[in-house]
């Protein structure tokens, strides 16, 4: 019998609920070892023990358990450009990127844990306008194949989407082509939901890989379109 690990414990959002109410340097310097235990090792405990398993879905994911520099986000905002000058995220994030990196665009699979908001996702996000030529191109050229992958009754739940779309055809395509909607995304990209019990659940690391493993067609579609290895 295989015993399933548990890698998220509730201290982890109990953490990230009190970090929203007392989002300050103080506060954190002062609880910082509780980040450390509760959310930083766990985080990078998963993220070294899932790249195998995601690596069978394609040997170009890239899970990095580095501390600095891999996988797992880090906790301080970039407050330079914005009005929130909250200096702390109130989520975890973990993103199992392409090892093409900086080198062009190309899918991959998210975690995120947040109160009241896990997720796991993937695709592509807000890509730039030449990519978002590419994919729309490739949704053109192979309407059968798209519609196979993001219809596919296991994936058509999690084929939201996340974020502002356009509310006319984008410029150089039929405003009458049947998967115009589809067409209008700003984002391609999946997610599927999790409960902070899913999240603290033995079997959870199981469930984040199933869902990868559901999205994987799409994600192969997209990595196909923007000329990326899968």
């Amino acid at each position: 019998m295989v015993v399933q690990r548990v890698y998220f414990k509730p201290a982890l959002f109990a953490f990230l609920r009190e970090l929203r109410a007392n989002n300050n340097r103080d506060w954190f310097q002062a609880h910082k070892p509780r980040y450390e235990a509760d959310v930083r090792e766990p985080a990078l405990r998963f993220i070294a023990d899932i790249g195998p398993a995601l690596r069978k879905l394609s040997p170009h994911v890239v899970a990095d358990p580095r501390p600095v520099g891999g996988s797992l986000f880090r906790i301080n905002r970039d407050i330079r450009f914005s009005a929130d000058k909250s200096p702390y995220k109130t989520a975890v994030g973990m993103s199992f990127g392409h090892d093409r990196g900086r080198d062009g665009p190309a899918p991959g699979f998210y975690l995120h844990l947040e109160p009241g908001e896990s997720f796991a996702g993937g695709g592509i996000h807000v890509p730039d306008t030449p990519t978002l030529a590419r994919i729309r191109d490739a949704i053109v050229a192979d309407p059968a194949g798209w519609k196979r992958t993001v219809r596919a009754p296991r994936f058509a739940p999690a084929f939201t989407s996340m974020g502002d779309t356009l509310k006319r055809a984008p410029q150089g395509y039929d405003p009458n082509h049947p998967l115009v909607e589809d067409l209008k995304r700003k984002s391609y990209t999946w997610h599927v939901m999790f409960t902070e019990a899913d999240v603290c659940a033995a079997g959870f690391m199981d469930g984040f890989v199933e869902a990868c493993r559901t999205a994987n067609p799409f994600n192969r579609f997209l990595a196909r379109a923007v000329g990326a290895p899968w």
